[in-house]
């Protein structure tokens, strides 16, 4: 079914800041704790909540993806996935994550105690209104009207509630989010970690699912497993050998071609599974990204 496609361009200059600032912003950051109580808001918090150049980073990558909408769309062998073949005459589609690319969890990321819990998010979540990140909504838009389907992969996990017989409630939070946010979608569109018995928190499963049936024009994340397979410390199928910062970086180097080519990286300095890779708080939860 797969076959290497390399796309036309390199990086775009209009993109690169994106990768520059959010690299500097990072040094900042301790997010992942094990304090019981709140710490102080670290600086990448701070540079989410506040900053101008947050907003000015996701607004520039959210519009660079719309001056290339069309030519995706007309360019039928194009995928922005880097195996897929035959896919021409399949629905076209956009896939998304959701914390920190379509909405912003960073007053949670503020307020929350140590250390990090799922079920901690999902509460936060169900309780409060979902903010969008800059540029989605309009985004969004545009691609709808074009007649792209937007699917929504997220690492918010499945798990059981007490008092529940909802084998995923969390999808029912994160339909709600979505729809806070100003998208309005259905479940068949979204999908969790755990929802099904092989989809965990190894992406590439279930873009590789939406690839049977879509051709994927362009990917939308926070984090590099986002775009890329075998990019966790803690390795799921396919993925065999824990990640490293130095194999994260060759996985980066090795697709640069596709970084605001179909690619679109949005900034988040406060969470990740890159903070497992750099072990920037012991103790931390492994892969805490969403």
């Amino acid at each position: 079914m797969y076959e290497m496609r390399t796309p036309t361009k390199a990086m775009p200059a209009r993109l690169v800041a994106v990768y520059l600032l959010s690299a500097s912003v990072a040094a900042l950051i301790g997010c992942d704790s094990t304090d019981s109580d709140p710490p102080a808001v670290d600086g990448g918090i701070q540079w989410v909540r506040s900053a101008a150049e947050y907003k000015a980073l996701s607004l520039q990558a959210y519009q660079a993806a719309a001056e290339d909408l069309q030519k995706f769309l007309d360019d039928k062998s194009w995928s922005a996935l880097p195996d897929q073949e035959n896919a021409e005459d399949l629905p076209v589609a956009i896939i998304a994550d959701i914390d920190e690319t379509t909405v912003s969890n960073v007053e949670f990321q503020a307020t929350f105690a140590r250390p990090f819990a799922n079920h901690k998010l999902d509460s936060w979540n169900a309780a409060n209104k979902a903010t969008p990140v800059p540029g989605m909504l309009e985004f969004t838009r545009k691609a709808r009207a074009l007649d792209v389907e937007v699917f929504y992969v997220t690492n918010r996990p499945c798990e059981p509630k007490r008092g529940s017989d909802d084998p995923c409630p969390q999808k029912s939070v994160t339909l709600q989010d979505l729809r806070e946010a100003g998208i309005e979608t259905d479940a068949t569109h979204v999908s969790l970690s755990n929802e099904r018995p092989d989809w965990d928190r190894e992406k590439v499963v279930r873009r590789n699912h939406i690839a049977k049936t879509h051709r994927v024009i362009m990917l939308f994340g926070d984090d590099l497993s986002d775009f890329v397979a075998c990019a966790r410390v803690s390795p799921k199928k396919p993925c065999t050998e824990a990640a490293s910062t130095a194999s994260r970086n060759k996985l980066t180097y090795d697709h640069s071609d596709y970084w605001g080519e179909g690619w679109y990286m949005m900034p988040n300095p406060m969470h990740g599974s890159w903070t497992s890779a750099v072990a920037i708080a012991p103790g931390a939860s492994a892969d805490a990204d969403h």
